[in-house]
């Protein structure tokens, strides 16, 4: 399946289960596919909720910085690739 880098994670916040991540590449929408990959993460799960400044968005543009709720730990650094068609 084909993959685009879309960030990387720069923070982690374990109680709410939240990566906090610089978007790079075409940006990040609900209900996109995400990919987490690095040393010892690898996973992939669906865009539910995300938010900017504390405040739900629909989509991250690039150069900006998002939290989303994340199933699994992540670390700094994780690379996030959105999954294509």
């Amino acid at each position: 399946m084909p993959e685009e880098e879309v960030g990387v994670v720069i923070k982690f916040f374990s109680k709410p289960s939240v990566a906090a991540i610089q978007v790079s590449g075409g940006g990040i929408k609900k209900g996109d596919v995400l990919k987490y990959q690095g040393h010892t993460t690898g996973f992939t799960e669906t865009v539910a909720s995300m938010e900017i400044d504390n405040k739900a968005v629909e989509e991250a543009p690039p150069g900006s910085m998002v939290g989303i709720k994340v199933k699994e730990r992540v670390r700094e650094n994780d690379k996030v690739y959105k999954v294509l068609d």
